[in-house]
């Protein structure tokens, strides 16, 4: 650092007084900002007062580089389903240097992921939606101001496959660069961007013109040393997933020559289809469980029966009979060869949870 002196003269009978001024800020002194510091002098001689001296000495405030990256919004990891696509997880940027800044962003997948996130995307969220909408992406935080925090978001497509409990993480990280040129970003800070204010004693050999050394005083985040001119936090995501299972069976009713007593399946003979759908413990709710059924083209849809939905089951897994008949349900009917085709929506399923849907056919 820069040192001034100023010779006050031979005194007798001294008084001194020193002035000193420090603005106030969460950062600390703003970078550049001289700071003076004066000293008055009063002396007499033989008893007489003399002129007053005085000496003052005046230092440029240098540069200091910290910021912070930290997960916000949900606690913990974002849940998340199979094939979810553009999942946001949340981040704040913080700058606790004393001088504008910009923040070069990167966004990696974690060491041990359970499975691969794909079309990652770093953005800031322009319109306040809580989802990425083309143009909102970004490579860095243009001109942060001293004590300035930034909401960054990053996105994600979680894969079809994967399973309930399974986990994938992304390390959020920001570097801090030289800012002052709006709509540019600046170089990198890091141990070879710092230079002296009058001495070219630095890493790089340089001499700052501005007067103004930089001195890098980050904490270590996740994945990075302290005192790099950057910092890591690390968020992501928990698959919650439906553990959706599917059994039909058939029952024949009747038969134009047993009728109910002991039928067989023969041409004329009624069949009623059980289809129960169930989710698994501790599975997440599956929702728009739809059921589509194409009969195959030897059966007829019995039209006068019905669809019935969202019934129960016996203990043997069979249908009760307890179903709501479905005016909502969807029927082709075959013409020309082409089968019959049956659907409808159940109810949304809870984990541990079983629906039913059932019609019947007759044999052709």
């Amino acid at each position: 650092m820069k040192r001034t002196k100023q010779l006050l003269g031979a005194v007798s009978s001294i008084a001194l007084i020193a002035f000193t001024s420090a603005p106030a800020l969460a950062a600390g002194t703003q970078a550049g900002q001289p700071i003076t510091n004066e000293v008055f002098v009063d002396y007499q001689v033989g008893g007489f007062d003399q002129t007053q001296a005085s000496g003052s000495d005046t230092f440029t405030v240098d540069r200091k580089i910290d910021l912070t990256v930290a997960e916000t919004g949900f606690i913990g990891r974002t849940q998340v389903a199979p094939n979810q696509t553009q999942a946001v997880i949340e981040f704040e940027v913080t700058n606790l240097s004393n001088d504008v800044a910009d923040f070069v962003l990167t966004a990696t997948p974690a060491a041990g992921n359970d499975f691969t996130l794909t079309n990652i995307i770093i953005f800031v969220d322009a319109d306040a939606d809580g989802e990425y909408d083309v143009g909102e992406e970004v490579t860095y935080l243009d001109e942060l101001a001293a004590d300035g925090v930034q909401q960054v978001l990053v996105a994600a497509d979680i894969p079809v496959g994967v399973t309930a409990g399974q986990t994938a993480d992304i390390v959020l990280t920001a570097q801090a660069a030289e800012g002052g040129t709006l709509g540019a970003q600046g170089d990198i800070y890091d141990a070879t961007n710092t230079a002296d204010d009058t001495e070219a004693n630095t890493e790089d050999g340089t001499v700052n013109a501005a007067n103004i050394d930089t001195v890098l005083a980050d904490g270590a985040g996740d994945t990075d040393a302290i005192e790099d001119g950057a910092f890591t936090d690390t968020d992501g995501y928990v698959v919650a997933a439906a553990d959706v299972t599917v059994t039909k069976a058939s029952t024949i009713v009747s038969d134009p020559i047993n009728g109910t007593s002991n039928p067989k399946a023969i041409p004329g003979a009624l069949v009623e289809y059980c289809i129960v759908v169930s989710n698994g413990p501790g599975a997440a709710t599956a929702t728009g469980v739809n059921v589509a059924d194409t009969l195959p083209v030897d059966l007829e849809f019995d039209e006068t029966f019905g669809v019935f939905i969202n019934g129960t089951v016996d203990g043997t897994g069979d249908c009760n009979a307890d179903g709501v008949d479905d005016a909502n349900s969807n029927f082709v009917d075959n013409v020309s060869g082409t089968p019959d085709e049956v659907s409808a929506t159940l109810n949304d399923l809870a984990a541990n949870t079983v629906s039913t849907l059932y019609f019947r056919a007759t044999i052709n």
